[in-house]
């Protein structure tokens, strides 16, 4: 009543031919409603015990894809804690030298083996340990300051230097051994 009259003839849209152009996209671009329909995925899947098991596997393959990673140095598994060539930089400026923050936790330990002594030497023994203290962290935080140097130096002004000493502190008290990554360069070489 209200509106357009309908044709009986429905007119098909004609799809225009056009010349390929170097350069262009040479299709139509598609409706908005298309894409999001295509995208569109349940929240939850039907199967969820099979969905639960795959998403364990992935997890598992990632994870053990990563743990390779730390043991080898290869950067694309390594977590993003670790990546990028100035974490590697960092790394391996921490490797190539001695710390004597490694040697703090084993010391520790000793003393406190020792403490188990009464004897008027553990007294120095105590002292000791917090002069070590103090000379560790002085040794961290000068290398850091060496290390940032040599960091803008090579990567650039610009470079993010925000976690990186921490990043550098926490290696240096480390254990040579147990470093994850594992350590890449020998003691005495220089950083890649």
């Amino acid at each position: 009543m209200f509106g357009r009259k309908k044709d009986d003839e429905t007119a098909a849209p004609e799809v225009e031919e056009r010349a390929h152009r170097e350069g262009a996209k040479n299709r139509p671009t598609p409706k908005r409603r298309d894409q999001e329909a295509a995208r569109k995925r349940p929240l939850v899947q039907a199967d969820r015990k099979s969905a639960r098991a795959a998403d364990r596997a992935a997890r598992r393959e990632n994870a053990q894809k990563m743990r390779e990673a730390m043991m080898t140095g290869d950067e694309k598994h390594l977590p993003p804690r670790d990546k990028g060539p100035v974490r590697r930089f960092v790394r391996d400026s921490v490797d190539v030298r001695f710390n004597l923050g490694e040697w703090l936790l084993p010391l520790m330990l000793g003393v406190l083996v020792l403490s188990l002594f009464a004897a008027p030497w553990a007294t120095y023994a105590f002292l000791g340990v917090y002069l070590l203290i103090f000379v560790a962290i002085l040794d961290a935080v000068l290398l850091w300051r060496r290390t940032k140097k040599k960091i803008l130096e090579r990567f650039g002004a610009d470079t993010e230097t925000r976690g990186l000493a921490m990043y550098t502190v926490m290696r240096c008290f480390q254990i040579r051994r147990t470093r994850m990554p594992k350590p890449m360069v020998e003691r005495g070489g220089t950083p890649r």
